[in-house]
């Protein structure tokens, strides 16, 4: 079977970046399954076909038939991420041209990308009967000239997409974009991780052997997560308990918080004012603590083993991210 590693550079971003505890590489629908909401997808593949022939002169179907369409599709990477009572679904095409993204000339490369979003949209709505999710085309390398054909495109995608009731986005994921949302996060999710399937992650831990880290025993968080190079826009990927098991973590145990204050991580109102969680931040390893609540590994402050609180949320009614942020950026561990 063919590995694309772009396609697995998305399985691992959608596994340990986006947490999806569902992950399928190189998903296509099954001509034997019932297609939901026919008539309404017809509509809303007309009226995407004509707005893009009147407003920019694409062809977007070249004459393919809905069946045709769906029949054609294939997502690249597929994730489900579930937590409470809600699901994100990510849906992506990954395309690597060394000499930058080429289907053809300029008009052609931006009608099969729009192509493709439609397509993936109408799957999800189809197949799955789900109208929330994110739809994604990366690329390393796409040019300045397609990509500013392609903003207005996308934008008017996403307008259609709303106005249908579709909470359905689409994006491009290109350029440096592609460097600081997709590859630092994954390298920063990185440590610990030895599934020898995620081909993409092996590869970055055999090069990782052979540099700077190799003289030291003691395991770090990769030259990424250190202190001067992490900004908020390279953390926007990250989910919360992503940033506190590795920005967090590595500032405890790097003396980051001097005594007092480790001492006030060990209280509830402390830990709710300054991270705004409901419970301790810290809990000493040798006592009795409620083990559903704190992560399993622990982690070591001046000799001391404590385990980190892991009910962290990001939600509008009780999001505590702004919390972590404003308290890492206060002790310097981003910027």
């Amino acid at each position: 079977m063919k590995i694309e590693m772009g396609e697995s550079l998305f399985y691992s971003w959608l596994r340990h970046v986006k947490e999806c505890q569902v992950v399928q590489t190189n998903w296509k629908p099954s001509p034997s399954w019932q297609l939901h909401g026919e008539e309404e997808i017809k509509r809303f593949m007309s009226i995407t076909d004509e707005h893009f022939q009147n407003k920019y002169g694409y062809a977007i179907y070249k004459n393919n038939s809905l069946s045709q369409l769906l029949m054609q599709a294939e997502v690249d990477a597929l994730g489900i991420s579930m937590s409470d009572d809600k699901s994100e679904v990510y849906a992506i095409d990954v395309a690597f041209h060394e000499s930058g993204l080429n289907y053809g000339d300029r008009q052609e490369t931006v009608m099969r990308v729009i192509k493709k979003f439609i397509r993936t949209a109408l799957c999800l709505i189809g197949y799955f009967d789900i109208t929330r999710g994110e739809i994604i085309f990366a690329s390393p390398k796409i040019h300045n000239a397609i990509i500013n054909d392609l903003e207005p495109s996308i934008t008017d995608l996403n307008t259609l997409l709303i106005e249908y009731n579709y909470n359905l986005t689409a994006r491009v994921i290109a350029n440096d974009d592609f460097n600081e949302i997709v590859l630092e996060p994954i390298i920063i999710a990185s440590n610990g991780i030895s599934d020898t399937s995620e081909l993409f992650m092996r590869g970055y831990q055999l090069i990782k052997m052979f540099g700077d880290e190799r003289r030291s025993s003691k395991l770090r968080v990769p030259k990424i997560a250190d202190s001067k190079g992490v900004s908020n826009d390279k953390l926007s990927e990250l989910k919360i308990g992503k940033i506190a098991q590795t920005f967090l973590r590595e500032a405890l145990e790097s003396g980051k918080a001097d005594d007092e204050e480790i001492n006030l991580m060990r209280s509830k109102e402390y830990s709710k004012s300054v991270f705004g969680i409901d419970f301790p931040l810290l809990v000493l390893a040798s006592e009795e603590f409620d083990s559903v609540r704190y992560y399993a590994k622990p982690l070591v402050i001046n000799g001391v083993q404590y385990h980190l609180c892991s009910q962290w949320y990001e939600v509008p009614a009780n999001n505590d991210r702004p919390f972590l942020l404003s308290w890492l950026e206060r002790h310097g561990s981003i910027e």
